[in-house]
């Protein structure tokens, strides 16, 4: 059978020399090559003293919106759990109560909703979908966790702080979000 390249080489089968079997001209090779990167600059950055430049599509956790009033944006109208292909987003609807008209925006709002981290590819079809611009993905990191069950975010952990009720706690929030 004939090759589709011209690049193919014969392997030499020859005994090696003395100096290669010393292997000497190749250890000094990669020392030079290594003792070249201790004068480069770092790449390391210093997590807790330094934090990392994030890029303007970085995509974090999910945050659920209020609006200027402090009232909820979900309607629990469902389309971002039909947009996620991860199926992570679980959501069960509510008529809102006569004299619940400050908690909630419109007639209708979401009594459940769970987001499963571990599912969740960070992919932010949830928030293109959503139509009251209810969630969106922060610049914030998915904390570590040691058991699967504190990676199943609900409502209260979602829920963007009133900014009426606690100001600190909302510019805390809202100053690693991009919404």
């Amino acid at each position: 059978m004939q090759a589709l390249t011209n690049r193919a080489k014969e392997v030499s089968r020859e005994p090696m020399s003395f100096m290669e079997r010393l292997y000497l001209p190749n250890i000094v090779k990669g020392m030079a090559i290594t003792f070249s990167h201790i004068f480069k600059k770092q790449p390391t950055i210093q997590y807790p003293e330094q934090k990392r430049e994030f890029s303007p599509v970085f995509r974090g956790l999910h945050v659920l919106n209020r609006d200027a009033e402090g009232r909820e944006n979900c309607t629990a109208c469902g389309l971002c759990a039909v947009a996620c292909p991860a199926e992570a987003i679980t959501m069960e609807a509510a008529e809102r109560m006569p004299g619940e008209e400050h908690l909630y925006r419109e007639e209708k709002y979401a009594a459940k909703y769970e987001i499963n981290m571990l599912r969740c590819i960070f992919c932010g079809l949830c928030e293109e979908a959503c139509p009251k611009d209810a969630i969106y993905l922060s610049e914030t990191f998915a904390p570590a966790n040691f058991t699967r069950k504190g990676f199943i975010y609900g409502k209260d952990d979602l829920l963007i702080p009133d900014k009426n009720k606690a100001p600190e706690e909302y510019a805390a929030a809202r100053g690693a979000a991009r919404g």
